[in-house]
C-alpha cells in the first residue's frame, strides 16, 4: 500500500481559496465577479464549520 502524501487541510485551504480571501484582493474580487456573472451557485468551493 502506498502513502498519502498529499494531506489536504481545510483551514488552510480557507485561507487560500476562501471568500474572505479572494474579497483580500483585487484579483480575488474580479475571480468572484466572473462567478457572479456565469450565475454559480455557490461563489467559493468551502463552508467553514464548527
Amino acid at each position: 500500500m502506498t502513502k498519502r502524501t498529499l494531506r489536504g487541510s481545510k483551514l488552510k485551504a480557507i485561507k487560500v481559496i476562501g471568500f474572505r480571501a479572494r474579497m483580500g484582493t483585487a484579483n480575488g474580487r474580479k475571480v468572484l465577479a466572473r462567478r457572479r456573472k456565469k450565475g454559480r451557485s455557490l461563489l467559493t468551493n468551502l463552508r467553514r464549520t464548527k
